[in-house]
């Protein structure tokens, strides 16, 4: 299923909500950029007209309106609202312009957020028009991937490299770390329990971690990991407690139990 991609570098996989058969991949790498299926990956087309980076990220689509997407390259965000068939610029204010993490506010889609290598996260909005620099608890740190809590999407959890993770209550006003018991601190990848948002995971280079209360207090979970380095994690939006795991060099791993056995 991977007709058209030329190259096997994925960073960012996203689904159209309205219509399932059609996903985005963003690639890193010389062949890279932005790619489009529109019959569920059997075939994919690049979609790179006014994105002029082989490297991209992270994308991001518009819950209400997925025809508005953003993807976040190594040049900024940018922007389409044409279903990816053209991309402009949207990276006012953005001081650090190598993007790693997008989300969307999916109570207001128009509020964005950014995550940067090596300069904090950034806040738009007004759907990526301007942004601004989060000066309150993570400035100066390599924020990897952010989730949003998807019921109080005014909490937020923000993975770093090397700084474990980091908890916002005030819609990204101000952040606090959160890392009792995460003994790996380079977070690459975090999901939340749709169903219970006070359950969340996160992907580290030295496993899997879980929490049950936030983000309070995490334990490992990678029983059946042949490999601990975790690039990507997913979680099933109607089942929970499956989730996967997408590893350095060591495939993808499957766990139907909350994480504790692989």
């Amino acid at each position: 299923m991977s007709s058209g991609l030329t190259s096997n570098d994925v960073r960012g996989l996203t689904i159209d909500p309205a219509t399932p058969n059609i996903l985005y991949a963003a690639m890193a790498g010389i062949s890279g950029g932005l790619f489009k299926s529109i019959n569920g990956g059997e075939e994919w087309f690049g979609i790179n007209s006014g994105h002029p980076y082989n490297n991209a990220w992270y994308l991001a689509i518009n819950p209400d309106n997925p025809a508005t997407l953003y993807a976040g390259t190594m040049g900024g965000v940018y922007k389409s609202t044409n279903s990816g068939d053209n991309w402009n610029p949207a990276n006012t204010g953005l001081i650090n312009t190598g993007i790693q993490a997008l989300a969307v506010d999916p109570a207001t889609p128009t509020t964005l957020y950014a995550g940067t290598y090596p300069s904090g996260a950034f806040k738009s909005t007004d759907g990526g028009a301007s942004w601004s620099l989060i000066v309150n608890g993570l400035t100066n740190f390599a924020v990897i991937d952010l989730a949003i809590d998807p019921a109080t999407p005014t909490t937020l959890y923000a993975g770093t490299y090397g700084s474990g993770v980091f908890k916002s209550t005030n819609g990204g006003e101000s952040w606090s770390p959160v890392n009792t018991g995460l003994s790996n601190t380079n977070v690459r990848s975090l999901v939340i329990d749709p169903l219970t948002p006070t359950t969340l995971y996160a992907g580290t280079g030295g496993g899997v971690f879980r929490s049950i209360d936030g983000g309070g207090s995490w334990i490992v979970v990678k029983v059946g990991l042949t490999t601990i380095d975790i690039n990507i994690l997913a979680i099933d939006p109607t089942t929970p407690t499956t989730l996967y795991a997408g590893t350095w060099g060591g495939g993808v791993f499957k766990s139907i139990n909350s994480g504790e056995i692989w």
